[in-house]
């Protein structure tokens, strides 16, 4: 990814986002000054998909993509009042990210976090 095709997909799968998660998690190389990453360039798209799901707050989960990139990886946060804690609340896909073969009526919804960040450096 460079910055002309900034910020790029910014729809990214539940599962996917779960594996991006674990990756950095079990990375072992961020104590390397030149591969850690000080900041994140955001798209301004991705902040306001996760702004339209009506949630008290945004969580941001650390994950590395699959260009082996540190990304953050947005999702909607609401307090569940029971316990006292903030649950996620996930996205849904686009109608115009579905298969042309699939229908509304028959096709469940598949939850995303929002992504399209980009570490810095190098952007």
């Amino acid at each position: 990814m460079n910055e002309e095709t900034f910020p790029g997909p910014i729809q990214i799968s539940l599962a996917k986002a779960k594996e991006w998660e674990k990756k950095y998690h079990d990375d072992t190389t961020l104590a390397e000054s030149k591969k850690k990453a000080i900041a994140f360039l955001i798209p301004r798209e991705s902040l306001e998909k996760v702004l339209e799901l009506d949630t008290e707050a945004v969580r941001a989960y650390i994950g590395i993509n699959d260009q082996d990139e540190k990304t953050l990886l947005f999702v909607g946060a609401k307090l569940d009042k029971k316990t006292g804690k903030y649950i996620d609340v996930y996205g849904q896909s686009s109608a115009l990210q579905k298969t042309a073969a699939a229908t509304a009526d028959t096709e469940d919804a598949e939850e995303v976090v929002y992504d399209g960040t980009r570490p810095s450096p190098p952007y």
